[in-house]
């Protein structure tokens, strides 16, 4: 199991990517609007600001 170091940051900015195991997929871009729900969901749960994004069809970068 991977132990990520975790900086709890009260109003911080964070940077993250997230890939797809399969990276000839294209699962985000072809699932987009099952994946705005889930952002709104959890945002809805935790809110936070979406500073940016960028969706491609196997990996996603945000800003948050």
């Amino acid at each position: 199991m991977v132990h990520y170091r975790r900086s709890i940051q009260p109003g911080g900015t964070f940077f993250f990517t997230v890939a797809l195991l399969d990276r000839n997929a294209d699962l985000l871009t072809r699932r987009i609007d099952a994946l705005r729900r889930a952002f709104a969901t959890a945002r809805s749960d935790r809110p936070f600001e979406i500073v940016a994004a960028v969706v491609l069809p196997e990996h996603l970068h945000t800003v948050w």
